[in-house]
């Protein structure tokens, strides 16, 4: 049975790359992550889109043609594809 109130305290962190925890709530099909990013992460190109949210801090993604940094408050958006890999 889904969770209408997921506890981000109650799941363990996890590792999947170097630069990178998350905490991962999966239901059927849908999955929802609070990540944490470190300057640590090794870069590279992503064709997968994302959606977020930044609670704190900044995040700075480098696309083809810009470089955008998001802070504290603001809302991620990136489609899938490879127009925009980033």
């Amino acid at each position: 049975m889904p969770q209408h109130k997921i506890n981000f305290n109650s799941i363990d962190w996890e590792t999947p790359i170097q630069g990178v925890k998350s905490k991962t709530y999966n239901y059927a099909s849908k999955q929802i992550r609070l990540i944490e990013y470190t300057k640590d992460m090794p870069q590279h190109w992503c064709e997968k889109g994302h959606y977020g949210y930044i609670i704190e801090g900044e995040l700075e993604i480098e696309f083809a043609n810009e470089k955008i940094i998001y802070k504290k408050g603001d809302g991620v958006f990136i489609p899938d594809g490879a127009e925009h890999k980033h």
